[in-house]
């Protein structure tokens, strides 16, 4: 008996050494050579400093930027700590009512916009984190932005084009605009 207790704790030592030191240092060792930006969490700067992750929403209220999707996290919005959607169905009140809020505050800050608004604009992702808009909720925003810096609206629409994101492969997802790209781009085209 006390030699199988022996063999399997030496056994258990290994493959902890093995899956628990060894693999992991690898795999990141691996993924800081092939993919660096990727395995640092996506980070993205303006004027040197880190502002966000790619990967990870922002709230942006300010009427000169391109608002986020809503998020749904528990403690404070874009919590990666608290990733959870809200839970609401198609026919809770709460739903109704929030939404309805945020279309009203996407009117009141563009109230010549009788465009409907996007659906992307007034719910929350699943995981309540989604960094991503719409092209068609990048658009319907871009009118708004444009008059508030004093830009040409053109020049806001090629932003969006710009960034707008593909499917992947041509084939999975739907096309995309990262906001706070997009925002960090009109930041270097019209600084505040």
């Amino acid at each position: 008996m006390l030699r199988e207790l022996r063999t399997a704790c030496l056994v258990l030592l290994a493959l902890t050494g093995v899956t628990g030191v060894a693999y992991p240092l690898f795999v990141t060792g691996l993924a800081q050579l092939l993919f660096p930006r990727q395995a640092n969490g996506s980070l993205l700067e303006a004027d040197g400093r880190v502002v966000g992750s790619a990967l990870i929403g922002q709230p942006f209220e300010a009427p000169g930027y391109f608002w986020s999707r809503p998020s749904a996290t528990a403690s404070f919005p874009y919590d990666g700590a608290a990733s959870a959607g809200s839970n609401l169905g198609p026919t809770s009140d709460a739903l109704r009512d929030a939404v309805r809020t945020r279309a009203l505050a996407l009117r009141a800050a563009d109230p010549g916009n009788e465009a409907p608004v996007p659906v992307d604009l007034v719910t929350a992702s699943g995981s309540g984190l989604d960094p991503h808009i719409s092209p068609a909720a990048a658009r319907y925003q871009a009118a708004r932005v444009a008059r508030v810096r004093g830009l040409d609206p053109g020049r806001v629409e090629a932003l969006v084009a710009l960034h707008t994101e593909g499917r992947f492969l041509g084939l999975l997802g739907e096309p995309r605009v990262n906001v706070l790209a997009l925002n960090l781009a009109l930041d270097r085209a019209a600084p505040r």
